[in-house]
C-alpha cells in the first residue's frame, strides 16, 4: 500500500486540497504580448517570440474535418439555463483539422501537450516541427494561477494549437490541479466513501449513494476555476485571430479540458489519456446536437465529413488506468493519494492502443505519463529490422465512439435536500 501510494506521489502529485478562490485569468498578458508583437493573421514568421522552434521533419498533416457549431460564439451562451429542454439551431462547418491517422502528427501534438508543463530552454521541453515558429506560455505569469499551457503558431498564422497543462509534480498549481480534478472527474462532490467527509470538493452528497444533480451542476458551473478560464482564454483567441483554424491539445486533466473546451465552441480537439469528461460535460450543462440532424451534401458524399457531436479524438493505451476509469475505489492507488477519478466515459471518439496485448505491458498507473504516450507513439511507427511483426507495420486504431458506457452506476442522482451524512 505504501509503495503504491509513493508512486502515484511521484506521478501525479497528489497533495493537499485546493483552495476555491476565483482564478485571475492567466490570459492578459499572453493577449498584451500579442498585439505587442502584432502577431496578426496574415503576419509573415520570424518575429520576436518567446521561443523559436528547433527544425525537425516534416509539418503535421490536416485533413478536412467537419464539426457542429452553434451560430453564437459557444454552446453555453446560446443556451438557456432554465429550460434545458430548448433546442439548439446548430451549424455544420467545414475546416482543417488535425489528422488522427497519422502518426507523426499525433506525436507532435503530444509533444505540444508535453510542453505545456514547461517553459522553453527547461530540460523537459520537447522540439517540435519548424512550421511551429512561435510559442508563447500563458498562466506562468502569477504562481497562484493554475490554468496554464502554450499557444504554438504555424509560420503563416493559419493554424493554432492551444496546448493545456495537466497536473504537475509537487508544484505552484498542485493545489488546483487536485481540486479540478475531483470536482470535474468524481461521481458526487470526491466523495469514496465515509472516510472522504472531510476532503469533499462541494456538499452535493445526500445519503445512501445518492446525489443532488443540480447542486453538482452549480458547483461545477461556479467552482470549476480551469474551465471558466479556458472559455475566456479561448474567446479572445477566436477573437485575434478570427480566420484561423483552432485546436486545442493536452494531456490528462489538460486533455479533458480541452475536450470541454473544444465541444464549447465546435473547435477540434486532442485528448492524450484524459480521464472520462463526458459526465463533466452533462453537469456543465453543455448541448449537444441529437443525432441524425440533416448533413450538408459535401459530408453525404464524404461519410468522413459527417460529423460527431462532440469534435474530440482521445487518444489513450491499454496499459493506464485512469482514462479507462480503472484507477478507482477506496484501496486504488488514485484515492489512496486524494483522488477520486471515477469516471470513464469520454466525449467523441476514442483512437486506443492496446500496449497491453501487442506490447506485452502490465495495467499501471506509472504508464499516465505523456512522455509514455510520446515514446508509444513515436516507436509505432518505427520499423524494426528482423522482426516478424514489427511495430513499424502497425497502422493507428480507428478512432471509435464509446457505446453503452456507463459512469457512477451505483450512484443515484436527483433532486435531493437532505444532506444528511449518516450512513
Amino acid at each position: 500500500m505504501i509503495l503504491w501510494l509513493l508512486i502515484v506521489l511521484l506521478l501525479v502529485c497528489f497533495t493537499v486540497n485546493a483552495d476555491q478562490s476565483s482564478l485571475e485569468s492567466p490570459l492578459a498578458s499572453t493577449v498584451s504580448f500579442i498585439r505587442h508583437h502584432q502577431l496578426l493573421p496574415g503576419q509573415e514568421s520570424g518575429v520576436t517570440a518567446v521561443h523559436s522552434l528547433t527544425p525537425t521533419r516534416v509539418q503535421l498533416k490536416t485533413r478536412p474535418t467537419a464539426v457542429y457549431r452553434p451560430p453564437y460564439d459557444s454552446i453555453r451562451e446560446g443556451a438557456d439555463p432554465s429550460n434545458p429542454k430548448e433546442e439548439l439551431r446548430w451549424d455544420i462547418v467545414h475546416l482543417n483539422g488535425p489528422d488522427v491517422k497519422d502518426l507523426h502528427t499525433l506525436a507532435q501534438l503530444a509533444r505540444m501537450s508535453a510542453n505545456a508543463y514547461a517553459l522553453p530552454g527547461q530540460k523537459n521541453w520537447y522540439d517540435i516541427d519548424s512550421a511551429w515558429n512561435i510559442s508563447f506560455p500563458f498562466g506562468y505569469e502569477d504562481a497562484k494561477d493554475g490554468f496554464r499551457g502554450h499557444v504554438f503558431l504555424s509560420s503563416d498564422n493559419s493554424t493554432i494549437v492551444l496546448a493545456i497543462k495537466g497536473t504537475t509534480l509537487q508544484g505552484a498549481t498542485s493545489k488546483k490541479d487536485k481540486f479540478n480534478d475531483n470536482l470535474l472527474f468524481s461521481c458526487c462532490c470526491a466523495r469514496v466513501d465515509l472516510s472522504w467527509v472531510f476532503n469533499q470538493v462541494c456538499d452535493c452528497y445526500a445519503n445512501n449513494w445518492r446525489c443532488d444533480n443540480t447542486c453538482l451542476s452549480n458547483a461545477l458551473i461556479e467552482d470549476s476555476l480551469f474551465y471558466n478560464v479556458g472559455v475566456d482564454l479561448v474567446s479572445d483567441l477566436r477573437t485575434l485571430y478570427p480566420s484561423a483554424n483552432i485546436w486545442l491539445v493536452g494531456h490528462s486533466l489538460g486533455g479533458a479540458l480541452a475536450s470541454l473546451l473544444g465541444t464549447t465552441f465546435g473547435l477540434p480537439a486532442v485528448a492524450f489519456e484524459s480521464p472520462g469528461e463526458r459526465l463533466a460535460a452533462e453537469r456543465l450543462g453543455l448541448r449537444f446536437p441529437k443525432p441524425g440532424l440533416t448533413v450538408t451534401p459535401e459530408a453525404v458524399e464524404s461519410p468522413s465529413l459527417i460529423p460527431s457531436i462532440s469534435p474530440t479524438t482521445h487518444i489513450y493505451h491499454t496499459g493506464d488506468p485512469i482514462p479507462q476509469g480503472a484507477c478507482t475505489g477506496p484501496f486504488s492507488p488514485c484515492a489512496q493519494a486524494g483522488y477520486a477519478l471515477e469516471t470513464r466515459c469520454h466525449l467523441g471518439k476514442c483512437v486506443i492502443f492496446d500496449t497491453v496485448d501487442r506490447l506485452g505491458w502490465k495495467v499501471d498507473v506509472r504508464t499516465h505519463t505523456i512522455k509514455e504516450v510520446i515514446g508509444i507513439l513515436e516507436e509505432w511507427g518505427k520499423p524494426e529490422e528482423g522482426d516478424p511483426d514489427p511495430i513499424g507495420s502497425w497502422e493507428v486504431p480507428d478512432a471509435l465512439e464509446e457505446l453503452d458506457c456507463v459512469d457512477c452506476y451505483k450512484w443515484e442522482f436527483g433532486e435531493f435536500k437532505n444532506k444528511d451524512y449518516d450512513e
